[in-house]
């Protein structure tokens, strides 16, 4: 069997006691995905994230509050991974499957950030660039699944210059 990443460490984060399930390059911590004081240790003992892959709980919230916090740790060329996006549609988990922009769904935020993609094309003198606008570089939507590749984001419009029409 070829073992792909032969020298990664991977770090897991799990509500229930997983340590079991330890390796040598697995270290695997135990708390919530969104208890910053929690994720600031697994952070600090990580050191910095090529890859974060965001399988938890399955609450729409909880996936939006990881992005908003953990996106920042990833080091820039690093990928951050969302799965089960399906919640988004489904009204037991505060989704809905017939308002496709319901306002708290990982669909709507993630939708929102296209936006941030592509903030060179906004025509709004004075537009602030938020932290997303400067280092989202590459978004793909996948079934059930979304990839948002982190770099600079700094390719010029062709017709827009700061935010105003050449």
């Amino acid at each position: 069997m070829e073992i792909l990443f032969p020298f990664a460490k991977i770090y897991s984060l799990d509500i229930f006691d997983k340590s079991f399930l330890e390796e040598d390059r697995i270290r695997i911590f135990q708390g919530s995905q969104i208890d910053k004081v929690f994720l600031d240790k697994v952070v600090s003992e990580s050191g910095d994230l090529d890859v974060i892959i965001d399988d938890g709980s399955h609450i729409n919230d909880h996936v939006i509050q990881t992005f908003q916090y953990l996106f920042p740790k990833l080091k820039k060329g690093g990928v951050y991974v969302i799965e089960d996006t399906q919640i988004s549609y489904w009204d037991e988990y505060g989704g809905s499957s017939s308002q496709l922009n319901k306002e708290g769904t990982i669909y709507n935020f993630f939708k929102s950030l296209i936006d941030a993609l592509n903030n060179e094309e906004l025509v709004l003198e004075g537009y602030e660039k938020s932290y997303y606008d400067k280092y989202i570089i590459s978004m793909h939507f996948y079934h059930n699944l979304i990839f948002v590749y982190k770099g600079d984001n700094d390719e010029l419009s062709n017709k827009v210059y700061k935010n105003k029409f050449n």
